[in-house]
C-alpha cells in the first residue's frame, strides 16, 4: 500500500500547560501497542445484579502483531472487542483490570481523548454492516464525511480518496456505488464499505468483530489481503473476532479462546491449532466444515410436481432512490433467471457479493416484486409483492435472514417473536404459543429463559438461532436462509445445521440455501446454482459442480474457499496448514 495512500489525521493541539490525552507524547518507546491485564466486564440486570461476560482476562500486542479471539457465540468476545475502544454496551461495565493502548489507559481518559482515539489510533469494523450505517446518507457521503472531519480533507479530495478505497476493497463500480444508499448493497458490499470507513485514516490497531461474515471467499482473500498489507506496511496492530479457525490461520499470530468470558488457552496460531492443549480448542478445531464429507441425502420428492418454479425472472434497483430519479439504466441484478424447487429438496445459491443471490431470495419470499418473469407456488401464481400473496402463501414460504437483529424488533421478546405467527396463523392462545416457541428454542438447542429476553441481549449466534425457531414456528413448506450460518462460530453452526436438516427431513421441507460458505452446501444442498452478475452461470448436483466444476468462473470460486484458510507463512499452493481440506476441485 502506498505511503501517500491517506495522511494520518492530527489530533487538535493541547490547552497551554496542560498536555493533551488524546496525544500519546510520553509514551516509552519499549511500551506495547496494547495490554489488556486482568479485564473483567459484567453486565448488570433489572435488579442490578452482576454477571459476568469477561473475566480476568489478559493478553498483549505489539505494532504490527495480530492476534484471533475465537470461542462459540455467548464467550464474550464482542464485548472485548468493543471494550478496547472503551464502549460497555448498554449496562456493561468494567469490573476489574485495565486496558492500555501504548502505554496509556484507556478507561482514564475523558470523553473528548476516546472521541479523538476512535477511528484515527483504534478503528472497528462491527459484525452488523447495516446497522452501523447511516440509512439515509449515501455510502459515498458517509465515507467523504470520516475523511473531512477525521483527516481533514477538502470535498473534492476526500471524495476521490473515498473512491479510492472503494476501489481497494474491491468494490464493483466505485463512481456507481457512491451514491447508493446502504439497503440497495449486497451484504458484502455494505461490508467492504464499512471496512473501507475503518481504514480512512490509517489507524494503529484495527479491531474486526466478525468481518468477513457476509463477504464471499473470493472477496475475503482480496480483503484479507488489503488488510494484510496495511499492517505490513504501517505496522498496524489486529485483533479479530471471528467465527471462522480458516480465517484466524491465515490472518493472525497468535489466538486466545474464549469460553463463558474466560480464556482456555492461548498461543501462537499455527502450534495452538496442531496441538490443542484442551478438549474445548480440539472441539472447535474438529468442527470446521470440510468439503471431504459424503453429500447430503437426496429426499427430494420426485415424484411431485414442482413446488416452486420460477421462469424469466428479473430485476432492476431504480438508479438515485425514489426521491432522486434518474435516466441512467441500472444494471440488473437478475437477468433470465430459471430454475424448480421439488418439496423436500435443498437449493444451494452460492456466488460473489453482488451477483443477485440476496435478489433472488428476496424475490421468492415476497420481499422484492421482479421487473419481469414470473413465478408459481404449488402450481398457482405466486404475486412478487408479499402484500398480493394470499395469506397461505406468505404462511407456507418464511425466509431466515442475514442480519437477525435487524429482522428482529428489538422492543418485542424473544417468545413474543416466535410467538406471534402461531397466534396469526393458527389461532393459538398465548399459552400454546409460548409452550410451542419453548419446543422450537430447545430444538435449536436454546433454554426456556431465552422467551423473556430482548434481541440484543444475546449473542449474534442465538439471535439467528431465534431468527430460524421464528421461520419455523409458521410450519412453512419453503424456508429461503440467507447466511443463515454467518453469525454462528464453527460449533454451533454444525449443530444448528443438523437440527435444520432433521427438521427438513421429518416435514420435507424445501429450503433455499444462500451462502458463501462452501462448506455449508456441500453439508446441506442437493443441488447448487452458481449466480454471476445476476445470471445462471452454472448449476447441477452439489457433488458434480463441486467435483467437476465446468466454468473457470466456478473454479475460481472453489479455489477461493481453499486459499482463503491458507495462512500467511504459505507459499503460493501450499495447503499444507489448512484446517479444512481442499476443494475436491
Amino acid at each position: 500500500m502506498p505511503s501517500a495512500w491517506m495522511p494520518r489525521a492530527v489530533a487538535p493541539m493541547a490547552e497551554a500547560g496542560r498536555p493533551d490525552p488524546g496525544v500519546a507524547q510520553a509514551v516509552p518507546p519499549e511500551a506495547p501497542l496494547l495490554q489488556v491485564e486482568g479485564l473483567s466486564i459484567g453486565y448488570r440486570d433489572a435488579f442490578g445484579r452482576m454477571s459476568l461476560a469477561v473475566r480476568e482476562l489478559g493478553f498483549t500486542l505489539a505494532a504490527g502483531e495480530s492476534i484471533g479471539l475465537v470461542g462459540e457465540s455467548g464467550s464474550g468476545k464482542s464485548t472485548l472487542a468493543r471494550a478496547l475502544l472503551g464502549h460497555y454496551r448498554g449496562a456493561g461495565e468494567r469490573t476489574a483490570g485495565r486496558i492500555l493502548i501504548r502505554g496509556q489507559t484507556l478507561d482514564e481518559r475523558d470523553p473528548a481523548s476516546l472521541a479523538r482515539l476512535r477511528g484515527i489510533d483504534i478503528a472497528f469494523v462491527p459484525q452488523n454492516p447495516l446497522s452501523s450505517l447511516t440509512y439515509h446518507l449515501s455510502v459515498g457521503a458517509q465515507l467523504v464525511e470520516i475523511l473531512r472531519t477525521r483527516a481533514g480533507l477538502d470535498a473534492a479530495t476526500a471524495r476521490g480518496r473515498a473512491l479510492a478505497l472503494m476501489a481497494q476493497t474491491r468494490l464493483p463500480d466505485p463512481a456507481a456505488l457512491f451514491d447508493r444508499y446502504p439497503h440497495q448493497l449486497s451484504g458484502g458490499q455494505r461490508q467492504r464499505v464499512v471496512i473501507a470507513c475503518a481504514l480512512a485514516c490509517q489507524p494503529r490497531l484495527l479491531v474486526l468483530d466478525e468481518p468477513t461474515t457476509a463477504l464471499d471467499k473470493s472477496t475475503e482473500v482480496q480483503v484479507l489481503g488489503l488488510v494484510t498489507e496495511l499492517r505490513r506496511s504501517l505496522g498496524v496492530g489486529l485483533v479479530l473476532v471471528t467465527h471462522d479457525l480458516n480465517v484466524v490461520a491465515r490472518m493472525c499470530d497468535s489466538v486466545l479462546v474464549m469460553k463463558d468470558g474466560v480464556c482456555v488457552e492461548q498461543g501462537a496460531t499455527a502450534a495452538t491449532f496442531a496441538s490443542p492443549a484442551t478438549d474445548y480448542t480440539r472441539e472447535l478445531v474438529g468442527s470446521v466444515l470440510r468439503l471431504d464429507a459424503e453429500p447430503p441425502q437426496d429426499r427430494a420428492r420426485h415424484d411431485q410436481p414442482a413446488l416452486v418454479s420460477v421462469n424469466g425472472l428479473g430485476h432492476r434497483y431504480q438508479a438515485g432512490g425514489w426521491w432522486r430519479r434518474t435516466s441512467r439504466p441500472s444494471a440488473p441484478a437478475l437477468l433470465g433467471v430459471d430454475l424448480s424447487l421439488r418439496p423436500g429438496e435443498v437449493l444451494g445459491v452460492i456466488g460473489e457479493s453482488g451477483s443477485g443471490k440476496s435478489t433472488l431470495g428476496g424475490a421468492l419470499a415476497g420481499l422484492i416484486a421482479p421487473s419481469e418473469g414470473g413465478m408459481r407456488f404449488q402450481g398457482d401464481a405466486l404475486p412478487g409483492g408479499a402484500s398480493a400473496r394470499s395469506r397461505e402463501q406468505r404462511r407456507r414460504i418464511q425466509m431466515v435472514f442475514q442480519d437477525p437483529l435487524s429482522s428482529l424488533n428489538p422492543r418485542q421478546r424473544v417468545g413474543t417473536a416466535i410467538a406471534r405467527p402461531m397466534q396469526v396463523f393458527f389461532g393459538m392462545s398465548h399459552r400454546q404459543a409460548w409452550d410451542r416457541a419453548a419446543a422450537l428454542l430447545d430444538e435449536l438447542g436454546l433454554e426456556a429463559r431465552f422467551l423473556e429476553r430482548y434481541p440484543r441481549q444475546l449473542s449474534g449466534g442465538q439471535q439467528q438461532r431465534v431468527a430460524i425457531a421464528r421461520a419455523l414456528a409458521a410450519e412453512p413448506e419453503l424456508i429461503i436462509c440467507d447466511e443463515f450460518t454467518s453469525a454462528l462460530d464453527a460449533t454451533v453452526q454444525g449443530q444448528v445445521i443438523d437440527r435444520l436438516m432433521q427438521v427438513q427431513a421429518r416435514r420435507a421441507l424445501a429450503l433455499v440455501v444462500i451462502t458463501h460458505d462452501l462448506g455449508v452446501v456441500w453439508r446441506m444442498a442437493h443441488r447448487v446454482l452458481v449466480l454471476r452478475e445476476g445470471r445462471i452461470h452454472e448449476q447441477g448436483l452439489t457433488a458434480d459442480v463441486f467435483t467437476r466444476p465446468a466454468s473457470d468462473y466456478t473454479r475460481l470460486l472453489l479455489a477461493a474457499a481453499t486459499s482463503a484458510s491458507r495462512p500467511q507463512s504459505d507459499p503460493p499452493g501450499d495447503q499444507s496448514a489448512s484446517l479444512g481440506k481442499e476443494s475436491p476441485s
